[in-house]
């Protein structure tokens, strides 16, 4: 009686061993878009939005794989993932991917990425340079083919909704509600001016309603004085509008 072959077992890494980012630069944009997107998306379950995660095309090839920046995919839920793996998400590629160039990329290796994420069946695709001065190149799916956009000022993703802002050597992103995205140092920021001025505003009001109050008793002072005065005419038998 012969024994069965036993294939071995197929392994797909949660990590690649690569560093998330180079520098702090990179990863403060890393980490704005991945954020400002789960915010906005914060509501719609169907929408899985990762950092930094690797993504497996291929069941049969744990070395065909990449691992973004950011990439959103819509139509898949929230939810804890190791690794991106088509053939366990009903074969859907994210279909917008961001990468953020760092001063160890070259250009052949994210010419090849894009080509990957082209093949793979992205829509969108942007590659961000923080490094002054800033910029960044955008790519969307025409034809089955993933073309470039000439002119990224102003330009808007047709999935997210966010807007690229590029004015001398300064990259902003703004958001569907027209908001710029910022970082949650930022926010916190905005907000705590925010919740300053709503103090300082109910200063105000409270004061204007102090002020009304106070003028109300000094009128109504000034009534009750006329009133004692016009009874003791009466009193005296004069009319007291005569």
């Amino acid at each position: 009686m012969s024994a069965a072959v036993l294939k071995p077992q197929l392994l797909f890494p949660d990590s690649d061993g690569q560093p998330m980012a180079d520098n702090t630069l990179q990863f403060d944009w890393i980490a704005l878009v991945k954020w400002n997107v789960e915010a906005q998306f914060r509501d719609d379950s169907a929408v899985f939005v990762a950092g930094d995660n690797l993504i497996y095309p291929n069941p049969t090839d744990p070395t065909e794989r990449q691992a973004p920046d950011v990439y959103i995919a819509f139509g898949r839920p929230k939810g804890y993932r190791g690794s991106y793996k088509l053939w366990e998400e009903g074969g859907l590629f994210p279909q917008v991917v961001v990468e953020v160039w760092s001063p160890n990329n070259r250009a052949d290796e994210m010419e090849a990425k894009r080509q990957f994420y082209e093949h793979h069946g992205a829509e969108e695709y942007y590659l961000i340079y923080p490094e002054h001065p800033m910029h960044a190149e955008a790519w969307v799916r025409q034809a089955g083919a993933l073309v470039q956009v000439s002119e990224v000022h102003n330009f808007v993703s047709p999935r997210v909704q966010c807007r690229f802002h590029l004015q001398r050597g300064r990259l902003k992103l703004f958001g569907p509600d027209g908001r710029e995205w910022k970082k949650p140092d930022e926010i916190a920021l905005e907000r705590d001016r925010a919740e300053e001025q709503a103090r300082v505003e109910h200063r105000r009001a409270d004061a204007a309603d102090q002020r009304a109050e106070a003028e109300w008793q000094r009128a109504e002072a000034e009534r009750q004085r006329a009133e004692a005065l016009a009874e003791k005419l009466r009193q005296l038998g004069i009319d007291p509008g005569s």
